[in-house]
């Protein structure tokens, strides 16, 4: 095979050629990853709901209300619980939550499905919103106006990740307050189980950026 001339035209048109071979490669495989990582995505939020709703209990078909999804839970035609799947911007990135609350608005369990939080700052609002050190947990306590001290409020902000747990204590309001917006009455037609109590939750992305506390 004759060698190409070492010119320009040649030189951009080798590019070309090597752009639409990658390019068809990646998009090779996506196609071939897609599918799995819908199934992986679909576990993680049906693990979650289970997490954070009481066991035994009976999950009904989702809704949304006020932009977040909710899923109500029952004890035969009773209501006890609510897990809403809410979302808020922090220091690095979204944040995607799944919270439990119970039927006065207390927060049950959460479980942070995304974040891109910066590790070791604000990556750890996956469990320190959970600890009884201090007032950092907010299991057991009424969401709605939830704040972190600094602001006026009883819960203990991440040591120098304050942006973070602001924009994490808006989240878990906002499911309250949507909730509140349509309240939710009793009603049967539940359809799933929830016997699943493992709490799923990912792994930060590596960030190296740090976070300032105001």
């Amino acid at each position: 095979m004759a060698k190409l001339e070492s010119t320009f035209k040649n030189m951009v048109l080798s590019l070309v050629i090597i752009s639409m071979v990658a390019a068809g490669a990646l998009a090779g495989v996506y196609a071939l990853t897609a599918e799995t990582i819908a199934v992986q995505e679909a576990q993680k939020q049906k693990a979650a709901i289970a997490a954070v709703l009481p066991q035994g209990c009976t999950i009904a078909e989702p809704e949304v209300v006020e932009g977040l999804t909710v899923y109500k839970a029952y004890e035969g035609d009773q209501w006890i619980a609510t897990a809403v799947e809410t979302s808020e911007v922090g220091f690095d990135g979204p944040q995607v939550i799944m919270v439990g609350l119970d039927a006065e608005g207390k927060v049950l369990d959460y479980v942070v499905l995304k974040q891109t939080e910066t590790p070791g700052l604000g990556a750890h609002i996956d469990h320190w919103f959970k600890d009884t050190k201090g007032n950092q947990s907010i299991i057991g306590k009424k969401a709605g106006e939830l704040t972190v001290n600094k602001d006026g409020g009883d819960v203990d902000a991440i040591t120098a990740a304050t942006i973070s747990s602001r924009a994490f204590l808006k989240a878990i309001n906002k499911a309250y307050a949507a909730i509140a917006a349509n309240e939710v009455e009793a009603a049967s037609g539940a359809t799933v189980q929830n016997t699943d109590s493992q709490e799923t939750q990912e792994a930060p992305e590596n960030n190296t950026e740090k976070e300032v506390t105001l």
